[in-house]
């Protein structure tokens, strides 16, 4: 028997949105922003529905979708900046030397993740987050399981090292002959 929503794209798509919301508003620091993505991805989504094939993972295109949105996003953004290169008023960046408390907070956890590269953000995300296998995460990332794991262990050691406040300088390896 068929699904009944198998061919309406507005209910495949409709049943995804809280999850979409979420990651865009991980990945964008402005809850504005968040939403512009959320409503082109979905934009995006409807125009090209001809192209998703039934069957295969809709929360995994969708995020697809969004994060090659985000990147020509990013990337744009970056192309505009290096063209009107303005100084940086040094009192605007956050001090890296700030305390962490012990118990981390949401807010501290918020905080640490703004502080991870976007890389290493997406990965932590899809996979921690949004419960995305590493072979889901490979594809929607468009890189492969390796980098997605090597990334993955990255993220999570730079987040423990924020939340924690240890120092993996501070480890002593030792050569055994």
């Amino acid at each position: 028997m068929m699904n009944i929503f198998e061919n309406n794209p507005k209910q495949l798509i409709i049943k995804e949105i809280p999850q979409l919301r979420r990651y865009a508003r991980s990945l964008c620091p402005q809850v504005e922003d968040a939403e512009d993505l959320v409503q082109a991805t979905l934009e995006r989504a409807l125009q090209k529905f001809h192209l998703w094939r039934s069957g295969s993972n809709m929360k995994a295109w969708l995020h697809t979708i969004m994060h090659n949105l985000r990147v020509n996003a990013v990337k744009k953004e970056a192309k505009n900046h290096s063209e009107t290169r303005q100084g940086v008023d040094l009192d605007q960046i956050p001090d890296p030397t700030v305390a962490i408390a012990l118990s981390p907070t949401l807010n501290d956890l918020e905080t640490a993740m703004t502080r991870l590269s976007e890389k290493h953000r997406e990965v932590l995300l899809l996979v921690g987050l949004e419960q995305f296998s590493y072979d889901e995460a490979a594809r929607i990332l468009g890189i492969s399981n390796g980098t997605v794991m090597s990334r993955l262990h990255r993220a999570r050691r730079q987040l423990h090292n924020m939340l924690y406040q240890t120092e993996s300088s501070n480890v002593t390896l030792r050569r055994i002959k």
